[in-house]
């Protein structure tokens, strides 16, 4: 048999071959280019379909071309399309200044001085309803030397892998009581917009960390919006304790110096608290459950940074709030009630990652 009529099958299947992966590219590119102009071109919703529809046509018909054999020429117009897509991408820029729902229409800004350390516009709104609401917004000061819990509470709102979540600090009132105050990052929402995890790959939204009164911020999800709380004791020492605080402190200051935007992925209510701990106590490991943060409480518990002295199982059953939190939403010992039955950290333990 002649050499050329075996190597050519061999050629054509390499060729095909090589052709997968373009493919690949350009349906990625597609759906990139498409859902891009869809949520950011700043246009009507109507204007912005129909480009986003062009160009999810334009992948289709450049994928038919490249395997008709035009996949050079498609690639010269690709690599153009998608730099002047890209270019275009690139001017999209997060901003402080825009007309924000009432609840992040306010940036936590704080002030340090020595043990003190004082707090600008912490929430708290009394909620009857997501409409329906008395706005309030407060000047508090906390001692660094009173610091004495930190908790975490993870809130379920799609599914059990999908949870926001949220870290309260809880401080010696010098009254015999402990005041919280939690903080929360969280998207910074435009009047009217609602949050989409989709459109939060878009830059969509600006990243906003909201500090509120726990009968805000906890009983808004519990009570309102029927989402299903737990809270957590966290085992840090008192010096990890305190960074952690004034890292949310500095936070917020970076954000009201330099805006950025949410990422449904990279930059959300878990990621963010994960690159602040990461600093204090170096060396946590990455996982899945940073990202499927409904399970963010196994992964403390493997880290061995909840209340000691009981499984995970159990530490989740006691810290279901959600029904305490309903019951007691109007007493003002909310904070206390709802921990009654949570395993707490002993307030001595100096143990714990940090």
């Amino acid at each position: 048999m002649h050499p050329a009529t075996t190597a050519s099958p061999l050629r054509r299947a390499l060729h095909w071959a090589g052709l997968l992966p373009f493919t690949l590219a350009l349906l990625l590119c597609g759906l990139f280019g498409a859902l891009a102009l869809w949520y950011r071109l700043p246009l009507p919703a109507a204007a912005n379909g129909a480009a986003a529809l062009a160009w999810a046509v334009a992948a289709l018909a450049a994928i038919i071309f490249s395997w008709r054999g035009r996949a050079r020429v498609v690639l010269v117009a690709a690599i153009v399309a998608m730099a002047l897509l890209l270019a275009w991408w690139s001017t999209i820029a997060p901003s402080n200044h825009r007309v924000w729902a009432d609840d992040v229409s306010r940036q936590l800004a704080g002030r340090i001085d020595g043990d003190v350390v004082t707090l600008e516009n912490v929430r708290n709104f009394n909620w009857r309803t997501d409409e329906d609401y008395d706005a309030r917004w407060e000047t508090r000061q906390y001692r660094l030397s009173a610091l004495r819990s930190v908790d975490m509470a993870v809130s379920y709102w799609m599914g059990p892998a999908i949870a926001h979540t949220l870290v309260s600090f809880g401080f010696d009132d010098g009254k015999g009581g402990i005041e919280h105050v939690a903080f929360s990052v969280e998207i910074r929402k435009e009047k009217g917009e609602a949050f989409s995890a989709i459109a939060g790959f878009f830059k969509q939204f600006e990243l906003g960390l909201v500090a509120a009164d726990e009968r805000d911020i906890l009983r808004v999800r519990t009570n309102v919006r029927g989402e299903d709380v737990y809270l957590y004791s966290v085992r840090m020492t008192p010096a990890a304790m305190r960074s952690l605080f004034l890292a949310y402190v500095d936070e917020a200051a970076q954000l009201r110096k330099a805006p950025r935007f949410y990422d449904t992925l990279t930059a959300n209510c878990t990621t963010i608290v994960f690159d602040m701990a990461r600093h204090i106590v170096p060396g946590l490991p990455m996982d899945y459950r940073l990202v499927a943060s409904g399970y963010l409480p196994e992964y403390l518990y493997d880290l061995g940074a909840l209340a000691p002295g009981k499984d995970v199982a159990t530490l989740h059953a006691a810290g279901h709030i959600t029904d305490r939190a309903r019951a007691n939403g109007e007493s003002p010992q909310f904070s206390e009630i709802i921990r009654q039955g949570v395993p707490a950290v002993p307030a001595t333990s100096g143990n714990g990652p940090g």
